[in-house]
């Protein structure tokens, strides 16, 4: 065990981020449940990289950070009304397309990253994320911005069409993927929602919000005990916990289920 490694300064900014990543994740998770579009974050956020790996292979990056982030939320937007138009028009298909689309961005983001010598390290941290390294200055932007889109999401969602919610869907990816990669994005969308799908109304909200934070502040204790690369750790200990917590529910005390939903 590396007792070590449990350094309050990195561990508290990292639990932060994974916060705010859960502060939209889950409720937006739980409608991509409900919508049956499983993989559109999957390729939203892979998308939202793809924007990332461009401005840096085009050089973005002499004009600022700001470039980069723009490239990032114009490419998720051009996606989200992409897969917006496939599901007014293809509904039928569109799990088929948003799986082609995801591999599409995924292969066209390895190569870009081909005559690059660090290429395999950037394509890493695109899809594991370095949370152990957000600072606290990358987390208030990121914190405005997803306060905006819950609030927008709580006061405009009977309201919103399709495109209404595939924009702010696109912001919230945009946002969370350069913070914690595309699998913990994925991970923080579906498996809280799935963890949480035999209950309604708030309680399936609460219990979605307990199963992430859980798992983020497991998993990042963990990760530092035994040295792992924290953003796998934490995708396992969401799962283990969504399963536990449903097996405990079910086992233990059924009745429970009864007053919860």
């Amino acid at each position: 065990m590396n007792y070590e490694g449990l350094d309050i300064s990195i561990l508290l900014p990292a639990f932060c981020a994974g916060l705010i990543v859960l502060l939209t994740h889950i409720p937006l998770g739980q409608e991509v449940l409900k919508r049956g579009i499983i993989f559109i974050d999957l390729a939203i956020a892979q998308i939202a990289g793809l924007g990332v790996i461009s401005a840096h292979y085009f050089d973005l990056q002499v004009y600022g950070n700001w470039a980069i982030q723009i490239t990032a939320v114009l490419s998720a937007l051009m996606g989200a009304f992409l897969l917006g138009q496939i599901e007014k028009k293809w509904g039928a298909y569109q799990e088929a397309v948003i799986g082609i689309t995801f591999v599409l961005a995924a292969t066209a983001s390895v190569l870009m990253l081909a005559g690059n010598p660090h290429g395999g390290e950037h394509l890493k941290d695109l899809l594991v994320g370095q949370i152990l390294w957000v600072t606290w200055e990358q987390l208030v932007p990121i914190l405005i911005l997803s306060i905006f889109i819950i609030i927008s999401w709580i006061i405009f969602k009977q309201r919103m069409g399709n495109h209404g919610f595939y924009l702010l869907f696109a912001l919230a990816i945009t946002a969370s993927v350069q913070l914690v990669g595309v699998y913990l994005v994925f991970s923080s969308l579906i498996i809280p929602a799935l963890g949480s799908i035999t209950f309604k109304g708030r309680k399936k909200l609460f219990i979605g919000y307990c199963i992430g934070i859980t798992g983020y502040l497991s998993g990042l204790i963990f990760s530092a005990l035994l040295d792992l690369p924290s953003g796998a750790v934490i995708v396992w200990n969401i799962a283990v916990v969504a399963i536990l917590l449903n097996l405990l529910i079910n086992i233990s005390k059924p009745s429970l289920i009864k007053s919860l939903t």
